[in-house]
């Protein structure tokens, strides 16, 4: 009786053991994935983006919290600010090492130095690269991807590029290579890393602007399997996500704004439970930057400097960058790299706002550092063919605060124009010349403008809609480049844009009557004096000479607008 007793004691202890390890089984394992997307080498942070010195301190904090802890780039990484681009990439993937991440996958400005340099790059970093549609004579260039055991959670995580790269980079960088179709690739990656994963993770640039060839959303309600897609390339932000069928779609928006974070229950093999959410800029204040990290950014900036001081070119002739130059008229420096951009691009037309212009250059040496200064905010060249209509627009856009200094002002290539400061807004631009020939209204041009421009920034809002035809470097890149093959000449100011002073006229003078003169009065000697205004001058220069103050001579005159005035204009100087 006692043996029967014993042995169903130890059978109930067995099952009881049994029991207690299934509900040890069932116990959710719990990862956290960190993810940015779209920083365009915005290394070093700002009171609106966060900075990788403090994005290594929040990696370290997450994976104290949970060592089961996953770090992912979705791309447009390693090219935009001239502290990455003088390296031709290779000081993001430094820092990106240096701060924690695990992988990365490929976006269109990533292309910017040509595939070949990528290649190099995957090899010069512990951070991973995997796209599965990056071909090149049928066959993947980069890993398609990778499994990782979190734990004890098989994690497949596979990249994609988006096809637009085709177009979104110079042709040149990527001669040879075709984008296989995104939808079918991941179906593909699904079927081979189904049986192998518990999670299926797609890293992609692919974006959710509705104008693009293809988006993460059609991926997801094309595709069964996909548990979550880390997005970029149309910088979208996404606070929680979005789902779309069972696929969690995450995205940070840009330039390190925000950072991602996704925390993924799995229990049993299956995922159970996915959120996501972001951290803004502005609630990491407190966070403290982590040292190893600021020590990397130190030693880059500190190598970047040798590299600055090089010679791109010389120039015999000043050339004109100061701001209220560039922003209110045609000056050699904007001729210049407008005539870069065309050039680049072999757009109709080039654009650079004087906005984007940050400095002049001296006669002598011209450095790489003086080119990355006059040019330092890493805004990409992009091409758009829009109608001649509203090629007029931009022109009434550039010139309508003037003559106040105005960053939307525009230095041109490849159009001259005319326009008078006195007619009402809107009718204010004449006598439009594309080429040598007449602006047609009617008929489409390619133009050159700057990737903030193209969105409708400083009031272009005529750009927004129209897709992007093609996309280069940047503007410190391709001005560099042209310095180095064609100089300074051809910059002169030509005429490319003209004003036309509308003065009004004299009426002819009128005879007094005779009348019987007064006895003489001894009058004091007046001091006051007559000046003619000519072509370039400004009210405050001309009152500076004479000890006034623009406001004094303004009044003085009787000028209803201190900042309007007109070549043969006569001022009286008031004695002081």
């Amino acid at each position: 009786m006692k043996k029967r007793i014993l042995s169903l004691v130890l059978v109930f202890m067995l099952i009881l053991s049994s029991f207690t390890f299934a509900l040890a089984e069932e116990e959710a394992t719990k990862i956290t994935i960190i993810h940015t997307n779209d920083t365009h080498s915005r290394l070093v942070g700002t009171g609106t983006e966060i900075g990788f010195a403090k994005i290594a301190t929040l990696i370290k904090e997450a994976k104290e919290a949970n060592p089961n802890t996953l770090v992912l780039d979705a791309g447009d990484t390693l090219h935009g600010m001239p502290i990455v681009n003088i390296s031709k990439g290779l000081n993001a993937l430094r820092v990106l090492e240096e701060a924690g991440y695990d992988y990365m996958t490929l976006g269109n400005h990533d292309f910017n130095y040509g595939y070949q340099r990528l290649l190099e790059l995957k090899d010069m970093s512990t951070v991973g690269m995997i796209s599965a549609n990056v071909l090149k004579d049928g066959k993947t260039l980069f890993d398609p991807y990778v499994i990782k055991e979190i734990g004890g959670v098989k994690i497949g995580i596979f990249g994609l590029a988006t096809p637009e790269t085709a177009y979104k980079t110079s042709p040149a960088n990527v001669e040879g290579i075709t984008f296989a179709d995104s939808i079918e690739i991941s179906k593909k990656m699904v079927e081979e890393l189904d049986e192998q994963t518990d999670v299926i993770i797609g890293l992609v640039h692919i974006g959710l602007d509705e104008s693009s060839v293809i988006t993460s959303k059609a991926i997801a309600e094309n595709v069964e399997g996909i548990d979550i897609l880390i997005d970029g390339h149309s910088h979208t932000v996404l606070e929680n996500g979005m789902l779309v069928n069972d696929t969690l779609i995450a995205q940070t928006g840009n330039y390190g704004q925000a950072l991602g974070y996704i925390d993924i229950e799995v229990k049993d093999g299956e995922v159970v439970s996915k959120t996501a959410k972001l951290l803004p800029a502005a609630n990491t204040a407190d966070v403290v930057p982590d040292p190893d990290v600021e020590k990397k950014l130190a030693e880059i900036e500190a190598e970047n400097e040798a590299e600055f001081s090089k010679i791109v070119t010389k120039t015999d002739v000043y050339l004109d960058g100061v701001r209220e130059n560039v922003r209110t008229k045609e000056t050699n420096l904007g001729n210049l790299s407008a005539d870069a951009a065309r050039a680049a691009t072999g757009a109709d037309i080039a654009f650079v706002n004087g906005g984007g212009i940050r400095e002049d250059i001296q006669i002598g040496d011209i450095t790489k550092g003086k080119v990355a200064a006059i040019f330092p905010f890493g805004n990409t060249i992009q091409v758009k063919k829009i109608t001649g209509k509203d090629l007029l627009a931009m022109l009434e856009v550039s010139v309508s605060g003037y003559p106040a200094a105005n960053g939307a002002f525009l230095q041109v290539s490849g159009l001259t124009f005319a326009f008078d400061p006195a007619k009402e807004a809107g009718a204010k631009v004449s006598d439009v010349m594309v080429g040598g020939k007449p602006l047609d209204l009617a008929v489409e041009y390619s133009v050159a403008v700057n990737d903030f421009m193209a969105i409708g920034g400083d009031g272009y809002n005529m750009l927004k809609d129209y897709p992007v035809a093609a996309e280069f470097g940047t503007y410190e890149e391709i001005f560099g480049n042209y310095l180095n093959t064609n100089g300074t000449a051809g910059s002169d100011v030509s005429g490319r844009i003209k004003v036309l002073e509308t003065v009004a006229e004299v009426p002819a003078p009128v005879e007094p009557a005779p009348v019987e003169e007064p006895a003489p009065v001894e009058e004091p000697t007046s001091t006051e004096v007559t000046y003619i205004v000519i072509s370039g001058d400004v009210l405050w220069k001309i009152a500076e000479q004479y000890n006034l103050t623009y406001q004094e001579l303004a009044e003085y005159n009787s000028i209803a607008n201190p900042h309007l005035i007109y070549p043969a204009q006569v001022l009286k100087i008031p004695a002081k």
